[in-house]
């Protein structure tokens, strides 16, 4: 895994990132996941990479939202996922969120990507004072599960959720 952590950079958003992280959006969407975060269809790519900065600054943010650093994950050049670091948790993402929230484009899975980029992730949580790391994912979803455990995560709870017939576990990684 130290090889693919190697491989992976996190990076802010590109330009030459659209093609890639709107195929990456459309793809997941099918999933139910939504990749580009509050990504309104259609806006112009510039737009939306200058509201993931305003967000990393904590400018001009929706009331329900919290600071939090939008970064790209890259092998080289190419666009294999994406990770959300939230310098904070509101009530909701308290009990549902969690700080870090990850995903991979579906064509680069089963690599150690997700675990490299979470790694990384830490380490940026960290540089932004948050020492207690909550995490969060879908009862089903072992991938993620086995994901979190690698990185150090330790299950708090399993707990149901408005709106949801799937459980949602809680991890925290300190």
């Amino acid at each position: 895994m130290a090889g693919m952590a190697r491989e992976i950079r996190l990076r802010p958003l590109r330009r030459q990132d659209e093609h890639a992280a709107l195929t990456a959006h459309e793809a997941l969407a099918c999933d139910g996941f939504g990749f580009l975060i509050d990504y309104v269809p259609g806006e112009p790519w510039e737009t939306y990479v200058g509201r993931t900065r305003d967000q990393s600054r904590g400018v001009n943010l929706a009331a329900d939202r919290v600071p939090a650093t939008f970064l790209a994950a890259c092998v080289g050049d190419v666009l294999v996922g994406r990770i959300s670091i939230r310098h904070e948790l509101n009530d909701y993402l308290a009990a549902y969120g969690g700080h870090i929230g990850y995903g991979v484009a579906p064509e680069h899975r089963r690599r150690g990507h997700a675990t490299a980029m979470l790694g990384q992730g830490l380490i940026v949580a960290r540089s932004l004072g948050v020492d207690s790391v909550l995490v969060t994912c879908d009862d089903d979803n072992a991938g993620s599960a086995r994901v979190i455990e690698k990185c150090g995560g330790v299950l708090d709870s399993v707990l149901d959720r408005p709106g949801s017939a799937i459980p949602l576990r809680r991890y925290w990684i300190h």
